[in-house]
């Protein structure tokens, strides 16, 4: 991969920082992202015995941040690591971890990590001195426990459920709740106030899929939950569930209309991106409505060749 196949931009330095930690329920902190670029909203997790912690910020120095801070949460608890998806500011620290947190994920993550992470570990690099010097050192980790589809982890009084979701904005995407708090962790399933992130970069990554992260998100909406903590962003309420479901639908919706009428690829992106900024005039990464044009128009093609 080369960086190219990323949206043109300048990033300050991706630094994670212990300045925005928001309690949202008792025992539960996330470590805030303040709406810093490849900073991700991380979790800690308490119970009486353990204490987990969801993603390690982009590197192994932001990871030491988290370890630290979550040693000194824990008081001596055992700590479990787990990330949502592979990519590096959620992954891309998890060696730190290691003698000092039992890492588990699932194997479609698992995968995506040993055959995604040394292109993903390149093409971040190139983004930028400062994102390069905070990827120095990254050895991609080697998980603990892998399970398949559902894990139970039992933190003492307090149970996590995580949950693989099939591909959607990744093929291992994961996501977190805690039932007892009513909280859910998504990764990059959603963002706040922000258009999707479609990781479209052919031929180098086709593994987002807006279709089935559309259905995805339509069944998380219906679910109840209290708390939603995003990717990135601001935590929020179940709203965020149904605004991205709805995003990703009129997004297929305005994308497939265009194409039904074979209207060049580059004609879509150019209406569709006017309907969508029309919509959601503040939300920011604009630049994702691009790939997800280009990712819908593909799964456009691929269904109308197998019903052909």
């Amino acid at each position: 991969m080369t960086t190219a196949d990323l949206p043109p931009q300048e990033l300050p330095d991706p630094v994670v920082r212990l300045d925005r930690v928001r309690e949202v329920a008792p025992d539960l902190v996330v470590l805030a992202d303040g709406s810093r670029p490849l900073v991700p909203n991380i979790g800690v997790i308490g119970g009486r015995e353990a204490v987990l912690v969801v993603d390690t910020g982009i590197g192994p120095a932001n990871a030491e941040t988290v370890l630290a801070f979550a040693t000194e949460y824990a008081a001596g608890r055992r700590l479990y690591l787990t990330t949502t998806h592979f990519h590096p500011e959620h992954a891309f620290g998890a060696q730190t971890f290691a003698g000092h947190a039992t890492y588990l994920i699932n194997s479609a993550q698992a995968t995506d990590l040993k055959n995604r992470g040394p292109g993903y570990l390149g093409m971040f690099a190139g983004l930028g001195e400062t994102v390069a010097r905070r990827l120095e050192g990254v050895q991609l980790a080697h998980p603990d426990v892998v399970y398949d589809t559902d894990y139970d982890l039992d933190l003492g009084g307090r149970t996590v459920q995580l949950r693989a979701t099939g591909q959607a904005h990744t093929m291992g995407d994961q996501i977190i709740r805690i039932p007892d708090a009513d909280v859910l962790f998504t990764g990059d399933l959603v963002e706040s106030h922000q258009f999707a992130i479609f990781p479209w970069f052919p031929p180098h990554d086709t593994d987002v899929s807006g279709l089935r992260w559309q259905s995805l998100m339509t069944r998380l909406a219906a679910e109840p939950v209290g708390t939603v903590v995003p990717g990135h962003g601001d935590i929020g309420g179940p709203d965020l569930l149904a605004d991205v479901r709805d995003y990703l639908g009129l997004l297929r919706d305005e994308t497939w209309l265009r194409r039904d009428s074979s209207m060049p690829e580059d004609t879509i992106i150019e209406e569709v991106t006017a309907v969508l900024l029309a919509r959601r005039p503040d939300w920011t990464g604009r630049e994702w409505i691009t790939t997800g044009v280009r990712c819908l128009c593909y799964e456009h093609d691929h269904a109308a060749h197998h019903s052909a």
